[in-house]
């Protein structure tokens, strides 16, 4: 009891850090100035996703990379130029794009608002719509982060890893304020769709010493799948690859986790996320709740608002 008094105080101060930052962003932000911009954005998402099923899950992956490094500012967007050196050079960064897409709204949105829509919720906007409009839920977004003028590329090497051991996947999602049990299991879903290269879950497919925890019918799959290559991509979700379900969690159930920091979330004896699985797995709904609410957590990371960091012109480069 005297440790948990000893813990109150700490816990006030963290919750009121993040009412404070909730009270900042706002659904209605863009009500009067871009009242249009949640459309816009779908309409550009469901345009990229004609000619590219993986258009939601890289623009779902570059909101999740830019608001692990240093908040929600659309730093990961930024290449290297004068004062800045990029995210894009560290390992996690590795190959990922949706750049195009990126430009695609922004350009769409300029059009009609200049000047008034940050990059960063262009991220959170159009992660929303690609979980939504691949059958995942919806939730409400909120808005009024402004883009920085800084990028941190020490900070994105500690970006989690699809090699990551369970404990270094819960002190990662710690070192960020998110919860390190139910917002790192339902995040983590957000893997029922998309692709990764081989080269990021081969060293389980060693047959000398093949990975215990994964499926050895479906580690014969992804050997086959991945013969042409290590760049080979193969579907993070082998039964529904473009839908946003919970197969995910019945996956790991069946030690068919992809990645091996997917499967640790099941397969790591006595963790506390086995449950967490166990119970998305059981109930989509329950998933779709909880994964709804930990992009509402995520999204609240560190936001730039008020008169500090720009509303960049082009995502890419400082103004």
């Amino acid at each position: 009891m005297a440790s948990f008094k000893a813990f109150m105080p700490f816990l006030f101060v963290v919750c009121l850090m993040v009412g404070s930052v909730s009270a900042q962003l706002s659904s209605t932000f863009y009500a009067t100035t871009c009242p249009n911009v949640s459309s816009i954005v779908r309409g550009v998402v469901e345009q990229a996703l004609r000619s590219d099923d993986r258009a939601g899950a890289k623009l779902i992956r570059l909101h999740f990379h830019d608001c692990f490094v240093d908040g929600c500012d659309g730093s990961v967007l930024l290449e290297d130029q004068d004062g800045i050196v990029s995210e894009l050079g560290a390992n996690g960064n590795a190959g990922i794009t949706g750049f195009n897409i990126v430009n695609d709204i922004k350009a769409a949105i300029e059009n009609v608002c200049p000047g008034v829509v940050s990059c960063a919720d262009i991220l959170a906007l159009a992660s929303r719509h690609s979980v939504n409009l691949a059958g995942g839920p919806g939730w409400e977004v909120q808005l009024g982060r402004r883009d920085g003028r800084t990028a941190n590329l020490d900070g994105a090497m500690e970006l989690p890893s699809p090699f990551d051991d369970l404990s270094v996947l819960r002190r990662k999602f710690r070192d960020v304020q998110l919860d390190d049990t139910t917002d790192l299991v339902a995040l983590s879903g957000a893997h029922t769709f998309g692709r990764s290269r081989c080269r990021f879950f081969d060293r389980r497919l060693n047959t000398s010493n093949p990975d215990p925890t994964l499926n050895s019918t479906y580690a014969d799959e992804l050997r086959q799948n991945c013969q042409p290559g290590r760049d080979t991509f193969v579907n993070l979700d082998p039964t529904t690859p473009d839908t946003f379900d919970s197969n995910y969690f019945t996956n790991l159930q069946s030690n068919r986790g992809l990645l091996e920091s997917d499967q640790v979330l099941f397969s790591t004896s006595g963790a506390p996320t086995i449950s967490i699985v166990n119970s998305f797995a059981s109930s989509q709904s329950q998933f779709f709740t909880a994964f709804a609410q930990s992009m509402i957590n995520m999204g609240n990371l560190g936001p730039l608002t008020g008169s500090t960091g720009e509303i960049r012109t082009n995502c890419r480069r400082l103004n």
